[in-house]
């Protein structure tokens, strides 16, 4: 591609590789553990060599959701979590230091897959829940449809999240030729079991649109998903090019863990945060053998790897955000500025910090294009190519985010236009970042800095935090984020200036809002009326007009308001 150049092995080299590479079973890689760089050397490669010499000009796509992951959860963020894996693959990338998604799951999850802003897919409230009748919009072209287009064998193993009430709205209906994982926001992660509420549970365990009860063997999900991907990868020639969305549970509550995993941890009084930080490590060895199955069978050297949270963490849960503001759940930057990093032999600026501003949306037209994809105007996306900002640092074509609008969230009671200038109604809960400034409206959610170890063992009592004392009739709030990462003084009282600026950009957003999505619960859910297993309840012949009814709040009726938003030329 003139994108970036292969990096070709020659003669002496594919011999060597040959010879380290060989024969050693996935099982095996899964079964011990970490295996050593020296250990894999006694491995013996069984591919033919013309699949290794020959890859496709189109780099093969690994993209790694982990779940809840603190932004101070990893070791080169100073956690004094052991994540050696991650720390060698960032230090080996481009660390993204200036990379926001969205505060939850299900949001975070839309826009990577559509490259489009929450409030362009109706999605801008809250998360999927398991008993609504709501999915991922089917007329938005997915992530994975684009990059069959192109060629691309597309496979997802892990949480889903994003709708799964009819069938149509199943990951195989939506881009990927294969799926094997979950379909709710969490469970339990050996028995695959969930309860939404008492006398609501069901089994979510999938293989395409089945349940996966064969699989139901009492492995932990981590190590499951890992050997799921590594048997893609044995099965899948290295020539054709290959799109892998793993989606990790880890680290979502509840917190289960392997116990050898918290032999490293003795020293954590805190239960949750040692049972957590065991997760990380189990999570961060399962990113060792996945990168360990690329190499054996013959994807590495063409691949493009990209590892990102999908929001902040939950300190009650055992996570930390530590040094910034807020957790999982708010606009506050601990809960939407998150780890991430790409690590690959095509980058042409290895080792280093990207500052450049960027957004889980980029990731769709990014990778669209680096797959030799077509980026169509109609499309409406929202996210920018940023491939040369992380290989070669180049400036963000990125300038603004809109971390969300949501009218159906609890208004703030002293919010109003008035407050707002006349420009914006402050009681709704609204995020911007334009340049270096970010504005906030309404209700932003939990607001303490939390440092690690904050709670005692017990999580009755609090030491070492620090509490925000509230202006009861504050609405809104302004930082020069560049200045100012950790949102400790506000500026809105300093700049009104800038404060009209950025709520005129709320309000012009706003306008191409389309209607939320958030139905009542549909009893026909129940996984006891379907099997026992969370899947597909609606049938496509049943009650249609009742459906598209329901699909739109009682607050936010009226017809789908069509974007006006283009997508820009890139550089």
């Amino acid at each position: 591609m003139a994108r970036f150049g292969l990096l070709q092995l020659n003669g002496l080299a594919r011999m060597f590789v040959l010879g380290v590479l060989a024969g050693f079973s996935v099982v095996s890689i899964l079964t011990y553990g970490y295996l050593s760089w020296e250990n894999l050397h006694s491995t013996v490669h069984n591919r033919a060599e013309n699949e290794i010499d020959k890859p496709t000009s189109q780099p093969h796509i690994i993209f790694i959701l982990a779940d809840d992951q603190g932004f101070r959860d990893v070791g080169y963020h100073g956690s004094e979590f052991k994540t050696p894996t991650i720390d060698r693959l960032a230090a080996e990338g481009v660390k993204l230091e200036n990379y926001y998604v969205q505060p939850m799951c299900t949001p975070s999850r839309s826009q990577f897959i559509t490259g489009r802003y929450q409030i362009h897919t109706g999605l801008q409230h809250s998360v999927i829940r398991p008993t609504q009748p709501n999915c991922l919009p089917l007329d938005n072209v997915t992530l994975p449809q684009k990059l069959k287009d192109v060629g691309y064998s597309t496979h997802m193993v892990g949480k889903w999240h994003l709708g799964f009430y009819k069938r149509n709205c199943m990951p195989t209906q939506r881009g990927f030729d294969t799926f094997f994982g979950s379909l709710l926001g969490s469970g339990d992660y050996y028995k695959h079991f969930k309860c939404d509420s008492p006398g609501i549970c069901g089994y979510d365990l999938h293989e395409g649109e089945n349940a996966a009860w064969e699989h139901d063997n009492g492995i932990y999900s981590t190590i499951m998903y890992t050997q799921k991907v590594a048997d893609i990868l044995a099965s899948h020639n290295p020539r054709k090019p290959l799109f892998l969305y793993l989606a990790f549970q880890a680290v979502h509550s509840p917190l289960q863990v392997p116990s050898k995993y918290l032999e490293h941890y003795k020293s954590i009084t805190n239960l949750h945060r040692r049972k957590y930080a065991a997760m990380v490590t189990c999570l961060d060895e399962a990113i060792n053998n996945v990168t360990l199955a690329l190499k054996k069978y013959g994807y590495y050297n063409n691949s493009i790897i990209v590892y990102s949270s999908d929001n902040g963490g939950q300190p009650m849960a055992g996570g930390s955000n530590w040094p910034l503001r807020g957790s999982k759940g708010t606009y506050w930057e601990g809960g939407i500025r998150a780890v991430g990093f790409v690590h690959s032999p095509l980058l042409l600026n290895k080792g280093t910090l990207c500052r450049g501003l960027l957004h889980i949306t980029d990731w769709y037209p990014t990778l669209v294009t680096l797959a030799e994809g077509q980026l169509e105007e109609n499309l409406l996306l929202d996210g920018y190519d940023v491939w040369e900002t992380i290989s070669e640092g180049m400036p963000s074509p990125r300038l603004d985010i809109l971390h969300n609008i949501d009218p159906i969230y609890t208004k703030a009671k002293n919010g109003s236009w008035q407050a707002g200038y006349g420009i914006w109604n402050t009681a709704i809960q609204a995020a911007i970042r334009v340049g270096d400034w970010k504005l906030l409206t309404g209700i932003p959610g939990y607001s303490d800095w939390v440092p690690p170890q904050t709670f005692s063992g017990l999580m009755t009592n609090r030491w070492h935090k620090e509490r925000v004392s509230w202006d009861l009739g504050k609405s809104v709030w302004l930082f020069n984020i560049t200045a100012d990462p950790y949102e400790r003084v506000d500026l809105s009282h300093l700049y009104p200036h800038i404060v009209k600026q950025l709520l005129l950009k709320l309000a012009k957003y706003n306008k191409t809002a389309v209607p939320v999505r958030y139905p009542p619960k549909d009893t026909r859910s129940n996984p006891q009326l379907n099997g026992g297993v969370w899947g597909p309840w609606y049938k496509d012949d049943e009650g249609k007009n009742s459906l598209v009814t329901n699909l739109l709040s009682k607050k936010n009726g009226g017809q789908k308001m069509k974007t006006k938003k283009k997508l820009k030329k890139k550089v």
